[in-house]
């Protein structure tokens, strides 16, 4: 009899963990991704059935999906006006809709696409990669995405139930279609607070000259560097600087980049945020984004515990129509100290005729060091030397 209900009970005790549980999530497409300066991934996808490959920012900043306004006119289409407006550091933008637009990535064809229209050629020149669109929250939210930083590989899973990799840490973010997570910035003080999690922006971590005034956080002895930054709707100036400690779940960064910036057009609805954390941070993880059930899983990657970039030119490289161009030039800054002018094409960097414009981005962060620059200007031949800051 006592055996009886002994077993009885554990049936019992059985049927109570009895529990409904969704299909595993599928593998439906995998492919290669490029990255480009802050670890900024671009991958390759195809619109409606047009035969031109197409190269897009993968952006967590970004609420929707949109395509470049010259990559539209090639096609001939004809975006519809809305009165929809977009927000970036940079500016406010009214713009139109190409809808009910395709994507075709190998072996899926992502539908019923709401695209809108805006200029990215500033950013195809900072990064000197044709920026033909931004991917964000539009096919975020449809799909299980994940991104290996060590095999340069992005995969697009159906929604599902997943077990997660060992030796990471979940991220229970903030998501409407931007995701907002809590981290503690340290310097002169320690401070936590909500940033956006934004692996659209090519730096380690951006906080509102707001929260600097209100939190006091810097050190007084930080020095600024002016900086010239790109966003959506253009060009905007900020201070470059150091941060003593960011830190997140588990993971500690010590001594971190970070810009400054005057939130003109609140894109950061301070005091609701402090700033955003940018792809150079988390680049150093293998990533899983799983919107539908409000997840970002971090693995740390190979690139972990690779340093960060100190380096100060004051400068910034545009490739525009072919050439190699220097930007703004900062007040005070080394490259205006070597003899720099904006709008000089760059010839050379360090008896480097190749043009390559990643291996020229990358002599500029040889912090501490000297350069040597052949530049044009008003059809001469000039040789500079400038010698690279650090910030740290």
């Amino acid at each position: 009899m006592v055996a009886t209900l002994l077993l009885l009970l554990t049936t019992y005790r059985s049927q109570a963990q009895e529990e409904f549980v969704e299909p595993p999530s599928r593998l439906l497409s995998r492919f290669p991704f490029m990255q480009v300066t802050g670890g900024v991934v671009i991958l390759k996808a195809q619109l409606d059935n047009f035969p031109d490959t197409l190269q897009f920012i993968l952006d967590s900043g970004s609420s929707g999906i949109s395509l470049d306004s010259a990559t539209v006119a090639y096609f001939n289409l004809k975006p519809e006006p809305s009165d929809k407006t977009i927000r970036g550091i940079a500016g406010i933008k009214k713009v139109g809709f190409l809808y009910n637009r395709k994507l075709r990535f190998p072996g899926l064809v992502v539908d019923s696409l709401n695209f809108h229209v805006n200029d990215y050629s500033v950013l195809s020149s900072v990064y000197g990669e044709r920026v033909d669109g931004i991917i964000g929250y539009s096919l975020l939210s449809r799909y299980i995405i994940k991104l290996d930083y060590d095999s340069l590989k992005m995969e697009i899973c159906t929604k599902g139930s997943i077990r997660y990799p060992k030796g990471g840490f979940l991220i229970k973010p903030i998501l409407n279609s931007l995701p907002v997570q809590t981290a503690r910035v340290r310097d002169e003080y320690t401070y936590n607070a909500r940033f956006l999690h934004d692996i659209g922006a090519g730096v380690c971590l951006m906080l509102s000259q707001d929260f600097i005034d209100d939190s006091v956080l810097l050190r007084k002895k930080r020095k600024l560097y002016p900086k010239e930054g790109e966003g959506i709707g253009g060009k905007v100036s900020m201070h470059m600087t150091v941060v003593k400690e960011l830190k997140f779940g588990p993971y500690r960064f010590r001594n971190i980049p970070t810009y400054i910036f005057e939130d003109t057009y609140n894109v950061t609805s301070y005091p609701y945020l402090g700033g955003l954390i940018g792809n150079d941070i988390f680049r150093r993880f293998n990533v899983i984004f799983n919107y539908p059930k409000r997840d970002i899983h971090l693995v740390p990657n190979s690139h972990f515990r690779e340093p960060f970039d100190y380096s100060y030119s004051g400068i910034e490289l545009y490739l525009t129509d072919g050439k190699i161009l220097i930007g703004d030039v900062a007040v005070g800054s080394p490259g205006e100290l070597a003899g720099l002018k904006e709008g000089d094409q760059v010839v050379g960097i360090n008896n480097n005729l190749t043009q390559n414009f990643a291996q020229y981005k990358i002599a500029l962060q040889a912090a501490g060091e000297k350069v040597k620059m052949l530049i044009k200007r008003d059809n001469e031949l000039i040789q500079l030397e400038m010698k690279i800051r650090s910030i740290l």
